[in-house]
């Protein structure tokens, strides 16, 4: 007679399923051109990598708010800061590139930033959201986009330093 005490179960797992190979296959990470937002994309291509998964570097120029309050040169300006650090961002991810290993995608677009990873996490079919810390002091009292997207609970999220 067979001892099936010793035989291992994977009852109510689904077909296929395979301890080891059940991480994260996306994984996004949200930058801004901080310095937070720059380790984060690092600890997010590390664990791309170490997990086989796709890396999704995400960029949400915030809209301006009352930017024809401002003036036009004020809006102008401001156009050119996001313009040039988007290109930062670009270059920065370019040199992605050269880790082996990580697949990766860059995805921008215009928009509070906090739906916009919403917005990509969702369409990416998201596994993981990696962003850093604010460095802001203003977001201690309404809220960073990395405390509301942990409040979300839609995806495990990684608040790096």
């Amino acid at each position: 007679m067979k001892d099936e005490v010793n035989e291992p179960q994977n009852r109510g797992l689904p077909a296929g399923f395979e301890r080891g190979t059940d991480g994260p296959k996306v994984i996004v990470a949200g930058v801004d051109g901080s310095d937070t937002s720059w380790r984060a994309a690092a600890y997010a291509a590390g664990l791309a990598r170490r997990q086989r998964a796709l890396l999704a570097v995400v960029y949400v120029q915030p809209l301006l708010t009352g930017g024809a309050a401002l003036g036009a040169p004020v809006a102008e300006t401001t156009e050119e800061v996001a313009e040039e650090l988007l290109a930062e961002i670009r270059d920065a991810a370019e040199r992605l590139r050269g880790e082996p290993g990580v697949r990766w995608e860059f995805h921008t677009f215009r928009g509070d930033p906090y739906q916009g990873l919403v917005q990509a996490a969702d369409d990416l079919k998201a596994d993981a959201v990696v962003v850093g810390a604010s460095e802001r002091a203003g977001h201690r009292i309404v809220g960073s986009v990395a405390v509301r997207l942990v409040k979300a609970g839609r995806w495990p999220v990684t608040v790096v330093p």
